[in-house]
Order: structure tokens, then sequence, then C-alpha cells
């Protein structure tokens, strides 16, 4: 992202620059490209669809925590995270979110002993996010929609995020976190994912724009909150990217760093409003 030289003309006139704040954009827009659709099609479809890419999803998130860690994904305890995750993600699309919920804290504990927090912490990173998401669509009437709009307003905060920030530059969010990331950059997001917001809730379930709109807000900071909160783990454990499964983007932690905390966000919020609600109603 751009730095403090982002408001100097003589900077925004060097091509080598203006192409360096953009250097990434190809790799991902084809990664978004090729990777939205069976996404989309999943979560359309839900069911033991949904469930099953969600728990591939925990899986992967699972390994590149293991991997951060230094540990071993096939010996105890990096497998437990593993174990844990899936263990996680399965009960809950199986109907019984309570038992994934004990399965995440029972593995978080037999990891923990002897003094590995790093690793029990990746139990929770990858099991409440999955679970979250499984959870979410598999309400039968607002299911499909809560999580249509979820998704869609994460994808809008990140976009809006990635463009602000280049396009706009600027002070930095939070400098010993995340050199990368500006204050424009987070407005932007913001912006855009309540845009975003507005217009899904009002094609899937009109009504509430302004509900919508706050909604979306909320689910922009916590997403937001998800991306810094994956970098300050990056960088604890002196890494760039969290893997290099996606083109442009890095790890699924780099690409799901946001939905992993909006979609625990959005199931308290749907648990307070009862089952076959949309959440903006």
């Amino acid at each position: 992202m751009p730095g403090a030289n982002a408001g100097s003309g003589r900077a925004l006139a060097d091509p080598a620059k203006r192409g360096a704040r953009w250097g990434d954009l190809r790799l991902r827009v084809i990664s978004a490209v090729l990777l939205a659709p069976v996404v989309l099609a999943c979560l359309w479809v839900g069911g033991p669809y949904w469930g099953a890419l969600v728990a591939i999803a925990a899986m992967g998130l699972a390994l590149e925590w293991v991997a951060l860690c230094g540990a071993a994904p096939g010996m105890w305890p990096g497998f437990g995270v593993l174990a844990a995750a899936l263990a996680g993600a399965v009960l809950t699309a199986m109907g019984r979110a309570e038992l994934g919920a004990a399965a995440l804290m029972i593995g978080a504990g037999l990891v923990l002993l002897p003094n590995r927090w790093p690793l029990a912490a990746g139990v929770f990173y990858a099991g409440v996010g999955a679970m979250a998401l499984i959870w979410l669509r598999a309400d039968p009437a607002a299911g499909r929609a809560n999580v249509v709009f979820l998704v869609i307003t994460v994808w809008a905060s990140d976009i809006g995020a990635y463009a602000a920030g280049r396009l706009l530059g600027g002070p930095k969010l939070a400098p010993r976190v995340s050199p990368g990331k500006t204050w424009s950059g987070a407005a932007g997001g913001l912006v855009a994912a309540m845009l975003a917001g507005v217009v899904a809730g009002q094609v899937m379930a009109p009504g509430a724009p302004v509900r919508a709109a706050v909604l979306a807000a909320l689910l922009a900071v916590a997403s937001q909150g998800g991306d810094l909160l994956e970098s300050a783990v990056k960088r604890a454990f002196g890494a760039k990217d969290s893997g290099q499964l996606i083109p442009g983007h890095g790890g699924l932690m780099d690409r799901l760093d946001g939905l992993l905390t909006a979609a625990p966000a959005a199931a308290v919020l749907g648990g307070l409003i009862g089952r076959g609600t949309t959440l903006w109603h």
C-alpha cells in the first residue's frame, strides 16, 4: 500500500510506483473469478455441499496455523489442531453445534498440554468461524440470505479497503501490526460494505435499508478487525503470508481472515434474533 509519498504528485507520476500499487491486482482478480463461483454455488445449494466446503477450509486453515507454529500436521500436537477443527465443522454440519463446540474446547485443551498455547489458539481460529458459517446456513428459512449478505458484505469491505488504500493512501491504521493498512482503506471498506449491504438486503428481503446499512457496517468492522488480527499473528510468527495456496492473496488465512471474525459476530446476532429471520430485519 502507499506510504507517506501517497500525497506527493511526483510519486503519483512515477509509473513504477503506480505499478507497484496494483502489482498483485491481476492475480487477485483471476483467483476471485475462479474461486467465487465455487463458493457461491455451494452456498446457494447449502446442505452437505456447503458443509463440506467449509470443513475443507477449516482443515486448510488448521494446516496453515500448524505450519506457522513450526509443528508437523501428521504428528501430535499438530494433528490435534486439524482433528479438533474438522470435528467442530463436521458435528455442526450434522446439526450438533453443541457437540462441535465441545470438540473444539476438548481438542484445544489436549493440544494445550504441555504449554502449547499457540497451537491451541489455532483450534479456535480455524474452528469457530467455520462452525458459525455452517450454523448460519443451516437455517432453512433465512440461512441462505444471511450468509449471502455476510459474504457479500465482507467481500465488499475487502475490495473497498484495497481500492481506497491504494488510491488515497494517507496515515497508517496500525503501523506496528500491519504497515500497509491505512485509515483511508478502512473508511473505503466501511463505505463499500454499507452500500453492498443495502443493495443485497433490498434484493433478497426488501425493507429496513437503514438496518441493513448498520449491520453491514458492524460486519465490516468485525472483518477489518479479523484482518488486523491475522496480520498480528503473522507478525508474531515472522511470516509475510500464511501460505501460497491462492495466487495474489497468499494462504487461506490471508483470504478468509475477515470472514472468520465477521461470521461469529453474525452468528451471535442470529442467535439473539432467532432462527428464520434475516439479520437486517
